[in-house]
């Protein structure tokens, strides 16, 4: 499994993924680093099947316009820990896993738990 993490996501979740057996890469590895655009980092993401995981509001409103990235995972929680992130990650690798191998679709991250958006389908699936 690949990520790509966004500019806002914290080199420590990239090293924990790599630690976990996933490929993860940074937005500032790739060559325009922090200056990479939106479109950009979607179009490298669906062309090396990378998961994107961001904050930014911007890729949710993007997936579901134009379906890309095709796989996403949004973070919900603002300014977190980056303990609290690890943390969040640890309690809900195993699901992503599943869910991101079975399809593509995004995923919200949050304070009530996850939130999945099926490409296939129009409703989404909550799991505190």
């Amino acid at each position: 499994m690949k990520f790509l993490c966004d500019v806002h996501i914290p080199y420590r979740l990239v090293k924990w993924l790599e630690q976990q057996g996933m490929e993860a890469l940074h937005v500032n590895r790739l060559p325009d680093k922090w200056h990479t655009t939106d479109q950009d980092i979607c179009q490298y993401a669906d062309k090396h099947d990378c998961i994107v995981i961001s904050k930014d509001a911007d890729f949710r409103a993007t997936y579901f316009v134009r379906k890309t990235p095709r796989k996403l995972i949004r973070i919900e929680l603002g300014n977190l820990s980056n303990a609290q992130l690890l943390a969040l990650f640890t309690q809900h690798l195993d699901l992503i896993q599943d869910y991101f191998t079975r399809q593509t679709g995004y995923l919200e991250l949050g304070n009530e738990g996850v939130t999945l958006y099926p490409a296939a389908h129009d409703s989404e699936e909550h799991i505190p």
